[in-house]
């Protein structure tokens, strides 16, 4: 049985500072294959090289994953500060569309991360640049050594750091057959405010919001502000949230088939 496939979004990324590519971490790729039960096809997070229309005709649900660059703070009235840089503006002109297009005909997506922050902001949601400068709210962004470097050991990296309360009864303490769970935490950018379809549900301790769904959508319309995609294989949450969001791109396969 051939499986569905779910498009996974690329980032913009100049190698040795001259050749422009899009790229995708392999731990997207690989929670979509072993975990979701799909094949993995890398789109350009490019409005120039993909096509809206011809992509959802295409795939069977969307993956919109982390990635270094912000949301541009146009997106969402805000005036930009070059210490909120790197930017990726042509993502943010794909995916804030695509994003409702895919809510607006059922096609099943998931945002992690930056695809988080893109769901509310598809939706007319803000975000503030620096969750951590907002009074009582704990660093959020990875762990570094004392000299400033990135921590070197992935699992230091990317360890459960905190709880998330979820909303009784909602869809992901359903679907996780739990109300607190706990996760780990590597962003700046963060929802201030919640978009018009935005649902809340999920808060960490120190009340930024880390888990949404989409009201009204008809499909897999969910979006987590952890790295669900670092450990599916493994960390029975994530490893709950890549099977859901594999179960509805095969029912969406098998509606449209």
């Amino acid at each position: 049985m051939t499986r569905p496939v779910i498009g996974v979004i690329g980032n913009a990324y100049v190698i040795e500072n001259r050749f422009p590519t899009q790229l995708v971490g392999r731990t997207n790729l690989r929670a979509v294959t072993e975990v979701a039960g799909a094949l993995p096809l890398m789109f350009a997070g490019d409005p120039e090289l993909t096509s809206i229309p011809d992509l959802i005709a295409t795939v069977d649900g969307i993956l919109l994953t982390g990635a270094r660059a912000n949301v541009h703070p146009s997106r969402f009235d805000t005036e930009p500060d070059p210490k909120h840089e790197p930017y990726d503006e042509a993502r943010d002109s794909l995916a804030l569309p695509l994003i409702q297009a895919c809510v607006e005909k059922g096609l099943p997506v998931f945002g992690i991360c930056r695809g988080f922050q893109e769901m509310n902001v598809a939706f007319g949601g803000s975000l503030h640049p620096e969750i951590r400068e907002l009074p009582g709210r704990m660093n959020h962004r990875m762990p570094r050594l004392e000299n400033g470097e990135i921590h070197p050991d992935p699992q230091v990296v990317f360890a459960d750091r905190h709880n998330v309360q979820l909303t009784p009864g909602g869809v992901f303490s359903q679907l996780l057959g739990r109300d607190t769970i706990r996760v780990n935490s590597l962003h700046g950018q963060g929802i201030l405010k919640p978009g018009s379809r935005v649902v809340t549900e999920g808060i960490a301790e120190d009340g930024t919001i880390e888990a949404i769904h989409i009201g009204g959508a008809t499909g897999f319309a969910l979006g987590v502000q952890w790295h669900a995609e670092y450990d599916p294989q493994t960390n029975p949450i994530n490893r709950a949230l890549f099977e859901a969001f594999g179960e509805a791109v095969r029912g969406h396969a098998a509606a449209r088939a």
